[in-house]
This record gives structure tokens, sequence and C-alpha cells, in this order.
């Protein structure tokens, strides 16, 4: 694996290295927004619109800690179980010293980024007053390994480097978005954009590796991958409603009021559009590497509404199993 790379320098520029610890330095006073109305699909619902504005500005707040919630779980949970193993040498694959050094570098990173994201919910929820809810992350997880377990039944360590390279090279709107928007808190722009700038050289990083773990597979266990790749995909992507529903009760709205909003805040075609939209440099990846080439594997990637962009069939790389 080549050893030139953006994290060379992580000593001097990783959040966790060099950034302060974002502080709320009051700003809640100013009328700042917790979170950008416009990312919140149900924030221009009729039903949201008539509720009190301290109720919208908590609905806005609960989605901050859902997504902050998430990440410090994700991260820990799911990035960190298969970059420790790249790290530790129990990836499967043979690697060099600086692969796995920067494996430990990211893990570093990724393991900050919970630390943050927690203490970003605990300083909002005690100044504004606005209690997070419970979040069970296990539903979510069990979701995502499921797609694995199905698709690579004896490969349980290759499916959780697939779960880390498929979300190490997903572009949302979050993380380009929030920092842009004058109209949030500053503590969250910072922590957001902070966040970004170390997922730039991790999406490299897990570029190269999938390129390097593809080019070492057998033809067999490449139609594996490439049959596993669209539902991870999808499954890193599908929105979890279970936070959004109790949100919505929390701010006074009834069963049927929830249910209304939820089905008109996320159509099925809206849904998917977001995904096709935030998996497309992964989906460019996976075409660049051969992985459409494999027997099923185009179609695989068109039944999920994951397909490829048009063009002449590559020259698949040589088998080397």
């Amino acid at each position: 694996m080549n050893t030139a790379r953006p994290g060379g320098d992580w000593y001097e520029r990783a959040t966790v290295r060099g950034t302060p610890r974002r502080t709320l330095d009051g700003e809640l006073e100013a009328g700042r927004h917790f979170f950008p109305p416009t990312l919140v699909p149900y924030c221009g619902h009729p039903r949201v619109r008539e509720l009190p504005e301290p109720a919208r500005a908590a609905l806005l707040a609960r989605h901050l800690y859902h997504y902050l919630g998430f990440t410090a779980q994700f991260e820990t949970r799911v990035v960190n179980r298969a970059t420790e193993r790249i790290a530790g040498g129990r990836s499967g694959m043979d690697l060099p010293t600086a692969t796995r050094l920067d494996a430990y570098r990211i893990y570093c990173d990724e393991g900050y980024h919970s630390l943050f994201s927690l203490d970003v919910v605990d300083q909002i929820a005690r100044a504004s007053k606005i209690p997070p809810l419970a979040y069970d992350f296990g539903p979510y997880l069990a979701r995502l390994d499921a797609v694995g377990e199905h698709a690579l039944p004896d490969e349980p360590v290759l499916a959780r480097l697939l779960q880390v390279v498929v979300f190490e090279t997903l572009i949302t709107a979050i993380l380009n978005d929030v920092p842009k928007d004058p109209r949030v808190l500053t503590l969250v722009r910072e922590t957001v954009r902070d966040h970004a700038r170390d997922e730039a050289w991790h999406h490299a990083f897990f570029t190269r590796f999938f390129r390097e773990l593809w080019a070492r597979e057998s033809a067999g266990r490449r139609e594996r991958i490439a049959r596993c790749l669209p539902g991870l995909i999808r499954s890193s992507l599908l929105p979890d409603l279970r936070p959004v529903r109790a949100s919505l009760a929390a701010a006074g709205l009834g069963p049927r009021a929830v249910a209304e909003v939820v089905r008109d805040a996320y159509p099925a075609d809206t849904v998917d559009e977001g995904i096709r939209a935030s998996s497309r440099q992964a989906v460019h990846l996976f075409e660049e590497a051969g992985v459409m080439d494999v027997a099923g594997g185009r179609e695989a990637f068109e039944a999920a509404g994951l397909p490829p962009r048009p063009g002449p069939p590559r020259t698949p790389p040589p088998d080397p199993g």
C-alpha cells in the first residue's frame, strides 16, 4: 500500500493534536440555530410550523443531539472496531508498518470525534436546558451487521472492513454545509469543521485501502464483495426514524401527527435520491476498482438503486487467486 499519504503530517494537523476544545461561549443568547433548518427534512412541515417557537428550537437541538450521538457511537462501535484490526495487523492483509500507523492515527481521531461529539451535546444541553432523548444505537448496528452476515456469512472480518470503507468514502451534506451556515452556533460549526478536516484524509486512506484489498481478492470473493457493497451503502444511509418520531412526540405532536410528518418528510423517492447523492463518490470508487465488472456486480448496484455511471465496460483486473 502506498505510504505517501495525507496523514503524514498528522502530528501537526490532526484535530486531536492541535485544535483547542470548542466551547459554547454564551452564544445561545444571540439567537443562533442549533442546527441548519434546511438540513432537517421535517422542519418546514405545516404541523411543525404550527408549534410554538420554543418547541421548534428544541426540535433542532434534539436533531443536533441525535447527529452527534450517532457520530459518537458509530465512530467507536463501527469505524474503530475495523480500524483497530488494520492497525493491529489482524485484518487478514499483510500491510506495511506505515499503513498500520496511519490506521492507529485514524483510531485516535475517531475516538476524539466521539469525545467532542458528546462534549458538545453536554455543553448545549446544560446551557439550553433542553435534555437529549435516550438513543439506542443497537438496532442501527444490527441492521448494518445483517448485510454482511447475509452476503459474507463466513467472512465477519471482511464484512466489517467493508463497512468502514463504505462509510468513510460517503460524502454527506452535513460535513460540507454546517460549517458554512452563519446562523448556526459557532461551537457546532467549528466542531463539524474539525471533523470534516480529519475525515478528508480518512477518505483518502480508505480509498487506497479498498483498492489494495480488492486487488488481492480471488474471483469468488470479489463476487461476494460486489453483492455486499450496495446493501452496506443503503443500510449506512437509510435514515433512522426512531429518534425523529421520539423528538416530534416530545415536541407535543400526537401519534397521528407524528406519523403524518414522518411520511411527508421522508418519502421513498427523496430518501433514495439522498442515498444516491451521498454515495456517488463511493460508487465511483467501486466502479473504478472493477467491482462492477465481476459477475453480478453491476446488477447488484442497479437493483439497489445505485447505478454506476454509463460508459464502456472496463477491463477487469487480473484474478490473483
